[in-house]
């Protein structure tokens, strides 16, 4: 398990903070992009991963920002044209040596939040999710949309995009509905349990067809334990996201890293136990002192505090096959 952050594509004192921590690999993510971009040329990604390189980073992994239409994710006219372009993209990835490619299948709605202002410990805030609050809104423009219909629309994707990923050397790492719940605003929900993600693995059964593992998805799964659920899932968890919410997939709040129901050293080992050796970043952050809270979820003091979390639980786990960890408070 390698500690990483989402950087943005221009270097700034985030690329220098990362590396002042030790952390060496970096995430391109839509929110620092700064406008959603997602058609990136040979050249585009060229250029970032060599200005990755320079500053002794490594660009591990395309997280969001990937060219995958909601006529893609709907089964719609034209989608077979985008998946092409998506497969285009996998190639310029793979000989670029971009190892991951992280996205997700929430059409019309993607990460839906209800409040991005909760107070949390020392006046921080938090974002939340309250299922009432949505569903006064209108239903999004691309409702109805069926669990059918998405099912039929991933497996075809899948059976179109994961040759080209075993071929470019690119894993492919699906990230869950986030909430994990069954609609939103007339767009149904399908990947939110871990029964959804043995259905996807069996698609194409591949180690190139992955999982983005969203500890705190998963933690609002019903029913689901989240250190069980990386012990069931593991030989296929290709990237992480590490963070922790309390509350279920119909009302939530983000947690701080170290105060969420997640006994998350028992998360660590059992990443370990498993052999899980890829990349992992913190993921919806407080916003903290002297911070905006213009990017919620997102402003760096928090990262910082989550990742040397995450090192000290590396360190109290040990290696895969230790004991170092056996007894400690």
């Amino acid at each position: 398990m390698e500690p990483a952050l989402i950087l943005p594509p221009e270097r700034d004192e985030r690329w220098a903070l990362a590396r002042q921590m030790g952390v060496e690999k970096a995430v391109v993510h839509p929110l620092e992009i700064g406008d959603g971009r997602t058609d990136w040329t040979f050249e585009d990604l060229l250029l970032l991963r060599n200005a990755f390189d320079d500053a002794g980073l490594e660009f591990a992994v395309m997280e969001g920002s990937v060219p995958i239409t909601d006529r893609i994710r709907l089964g719609r006219e034209g989608r077979d044209e985008d998946i092409e372009t998506f497969c285009e993209f996998l190639r310029h990835c793979g000989a670029l040596d971009v190892p991951i490619v992280a996205y997700d299948w929430m059409a019309g709605i993607r990460w839906a939040r209800t409040s991005t202002t909760i107070p949390a410990r020392g006046d921080s805030f938090v974002t939340g999710y309250d299922d009432g609050d949505m569903r006064r809104g209108p239903d999004a423009d691309v409702a109805p949309v069926s669990a059918d219909q998405l099912w039929e629309a991933l497996e075809h994707f899948l059976e179109a995009a994961v040759p080209v990923a075993e071929d470019a050397d690119v894993m492919l790492a699906l990230h869950p509905d986030d909430p994990p719940i069954p609609e939103v605003r007339g767009v149904s929900r399908i990947i939110r349990s871990p029964e959804a993600y043995e259905r996807v693995l069996g698609v194409v059964d591949s180690e190139h067809n992955g999982i983005t593992f969203c500890q705190g998805n998963f933690s609002a799964m019903e029913g689901v334990d989240v250190v069980d659920a990386i012990r069931r899932l593991g030989d296929r968890i290709t990237y992480v996201h590490f963070r922790d919410v309390e509350g279920e997939g119909e009302r939530f709040v983000e947690t701080w890293h170290d105060a969420g129901p997640t006994d998350m050293r028992a998360a660590v080992e059992a990443y370990r136990d498993v052999g899980f050796e890829g990349p992992a970043r913190p993921d919806h952050v407080p916003t903290m002192a002297g911070e905006s809270n213009a990017n919620p979820g997102y402003e760096t003091k928090g990262r910082l505090f989550a990742i040397g979390y995450m090192k000290g639980l590396l360190e109290s786990a040990g290696p895969r096959g230790s004991d170092a960890g056996d007894g400690a408070p």
